[in-house]
C-alpha cells in the first residue's frame, strides 16, 4: 500500500532541511577556511573542499611551528595558549554552570512548592526579568563589580550570573509543579524534612532538566565574549573567546588573518561539541518531561 502525497509533509522535510543547512553552512565554512592556505584563500573559495588542504593553520596557531613557518604560511607569528585559555573557559563556564543549575533548582522547588508571603508577585519579578535584554544590566553590573574592586578577576567574571537566571527558574519551576505531591507526601510519612525531600527526591527525579539546564548554561557561557573582555582584561583570567579577539588585533592591518582565526574557532568549538555529543541524547529526552514513572 503506498502511502498519500501530503503536501504539508514535504513543506515540513524542506523547511527542516533548510534549516539544517543553514545551521551547518558556517560551522562547515569555518573548517574550509581553516584547512585553506593563506595564499589561496581568495584563488580558493568556489568549491566545496580546498584544493591544497593542510593542517599548517592549526599547527602555527598552537604555537607547534617557530616564527618563521608560520610567517612563510601566511600569518602574523602569532600564536594562542590554549591549553590555558581553555582551562580558564572550562572554570568559568563550569563554576557558572554548576553554581547556577543548583541554584536555580532551589528557586525554582521553592517557588514551585513552598508557601510564604509575595511568593507569586516575587515570581512575577522573575517572569519579566526574562524581558529585560542582558546588554541592558551590563553597565550596572560593570559598576557594581567595579566598585566592589573585583575587576580583571574570576569572581568579577561570575559574579552577575553565578546564582540564577530568570529563565532556568521558569524551566525548573515548571518541571516541578508536575512532580506529583504525592511522591513528596511520602517522603514526609518516612520522616523526611522539606531539605531531604528536595536533595533525596526531587533532585534525583529531576536530572534531566537539570542536566538541560546545565549544558545549556555550559554552552552560553564557553561562547560569552563582551563580559569576560570587560571584567577579564589580564592573560591569567583570560578565556578562550576573548583570546580569539586578541589573536585577530595582533594580525597585519593589510590582511587579517582568517586562517588562522577559523583554524583557532574550529579549535575553540571542539570541547563544547564533544559535550553536545556526549549529552545530546539525554539532552533531547529530557526535554519531553511530561510524566514521572
Amino acid at each position: 500500500m503506498t502511502r498519500r502525497f501530503r503536501p504539508g509533509r514535504l513543506l515540513a522535510w524542506t523547511l527542516l532541511i533548510v534549516f539544517i543547512v543553514v545551521t551547518i553552512l558556517p560551522f562547515y565554512w569555518m573548517v574550509r577556511t581553516a584547512l585553506t592556505p593563506a595564499a589561496d584563500i581568495y584563488a580558493d573559495s568556489s568549491g566545496i573542499v580546498p584544493k591544497h588542504p593542510t593542517m599548517i593553520n592549526f599547527w602555527r596557531v598552537l604555537g607547534l611551528v617557530d616564527e618563521q613557518k608560520a610567517r612563510d604560511a601566511g600569518g602574523s607569528g602569532a600564536k594562542i595558549n590554549f591549553l590555558r585559555y581553555t582551562l580558564n573557559s572550562i572554570i568559568y563556564s563550569g563554576l557558572i554552570a554548576g553554581v547556577q543549575t543548583f541554584c536555580c533548582a532551589m528557586a525554582g522547588y521553592a517557588f514551585a512548592r513552598l508557601r510564604f508571603p509575595g511568593r507569586d508577585l516575587l515570581f512575577g519579578v522573575v517572569v519579566a526579568a526574562l524581558m529585560v535584554p542582558p546588554i541592558f544590566t551590563l553597565l550596572p553590573n560593570f559598576s557594581l563589580v567595579r566598585s566592589l574592586g573585583a575587576i580583571d578577576t574570576f569572581a568579577g567574571m561570575v559574579a552577575p550570573t553565578l546564582l540564577m537566571t530568570p529563565f532556568a527558574v521558569f524551566f525548573l519551576r515548571q518541571f516541578f509543579l508536575s512532580v506529583p505531591a504525592e511522591v513528596e507526601e511520602a517522603a514526609t510519612i518516612d520522616g523526611a524534612g522539606r531539605w531531604g525531600i528536595f536533595w533525596r527526591v526531587i533532585l534525583p527525579m529531576s536530572r534531566g532538566p537539570l542536566i538541560t539546564i546545565g549544558l545549556t548554561t555550559s554552552v552560553w557561557a564557553w561562547k560569552d565574549y563582551l563580559w569576560p573582555l570587560l571584567v577579564g582584561r589580564g592573560e591569567d583570567n583570560r578565556v578562550l573567546t576573548v583570546a580569539l579577539g586578541v589573536f585577530l588585533q595582533q594580525s597585519p592591518n593589510t590582511q587579517p588573518d582568517w586562517t588562522g582565526l577559523m583554524a583557532a574557532s574550529t579549535l575553540s568549538v571542539l570541547p563544547v561539541l564533544l559535550l553536545l555529543i556526549f549529552l545530546g541524547k539525554r539532552l533531547v529526552q529530557s526535554l519531553n518531561f511530561t510524566g514521572i514513572k
